[in-house]
C-alpha cells in the first residue's frame, strides 16, 4: 500500500495537484507520477480515478472537498470498495484512523497558522497516525523540518509553492514530496 506511493515521490518528488476538472489533462500529460484530487463529485469521481490509474499514475483523494459523499465510515468503504483511489487525503483525524482501518493509504492535511495550529497538528498526528502529512502552507522550510523531525511521518509541503526554489528549499528541510496546482511546477 504505502511502498507505492514512497516509490512514486522518490521517483518524482512532485505532485500534481488537481483542483480543477480542466487541470486533469495536464496532469496526466506531465510527468509527475501522482495526482492529489481536489475537485470533484459523487458523478464523476469514478470516471476520474480510472483515468488517472489508467494511465499509471497514482491518485489520492481529498475526500473533505468531494461533492455528495458525507464524511463519515460509509462513505469512505464507498469511496474504497466502488471507485478505488490509491488512497485519501483528509484534514480530519478521525477520518484517517478509518482509512487505514480500511487498509488504504491516509494523508492527514494541516494548515499551520501559528505556534497553536503547529502544536495541534503534531499532537493529532501521533494520536491518528497517518501514511504521511501534507502541511500548508509548504513554503516554511523551519514547519516541515520541526513536524518531520517530532513525528517521524513523512511530509508532503504544499500550497504557495511558486517556483523551482520553493522545492528544492522544502526539499532540504525534510519534505519527501511538493504538491502544487501550479502547472509550471509540475514539469520541473
Amino acid at each position: 500500500m504505502g511502498n507505492k506511493f514512497y516509490y512514486k515521490v522518490q521517483e518524482n518528488p512532485i505532485i500534481a495537484a488537481v483542483n480543477h476538472p480542466q487541470k486533469l489533462d495536464p496532469a496526466i500529460q506531465s510527468p509527475c507520477e501522482i495526482v492529489f484530487l481536489m475537485a470533484g463529485n459523487i458523478f464523476n469521481l469514478k470516471g476520474i480515478v480510472d483515468r488517472v490509474k489508467g494511465e499509471g499514475m497514482s491518485i489520492y483523494i481529498h475526500i473533505d472537498l468531494m461533492e455528495g459523499f458525507s464524511k463519515d465510515v460509509v462513505a469512505l468503504k464507498y469511496i474504497h470498495e466502488m471507485i478505488g483511489p490509491d488512497g485519501i487525503i483528509t484534514t480530519k483525524s478521525n477520518l484517517i484512523k478509518i482509512t487505514k482501518e480500511l487498509n488504504m493509504f491516509a494523508i492527514q492535511r494541516l494548515f499551520i497558522l501559528d505556534s497553536l495550529s503547529l502544536e495541534t497538528g503534531i499532537k493529532s498526528i501521533h494520536s491518528s497516525k497517518p501514511d504521511a502529512v501534507e502541511i500548508l502552507p509548504g513554503i516554511m522550510p523551519k514547519i516541515t523540518q520541526t513536524i518531520h523531525q517530532e513525528t517521524k511521518i513523512p511530509v508532503i509541503a504544499g500550497g504557495l509553492i511558486q517556483d523551482k526554489e520553493d522545492v528544492i528549499e522544502s526539499l532540504k528541510a525534510g519534505a519527501m514530496a511538493i504538491s502544487t496546482s501550479k502547472e509550471e511546477i509540475w514539469f520541473l
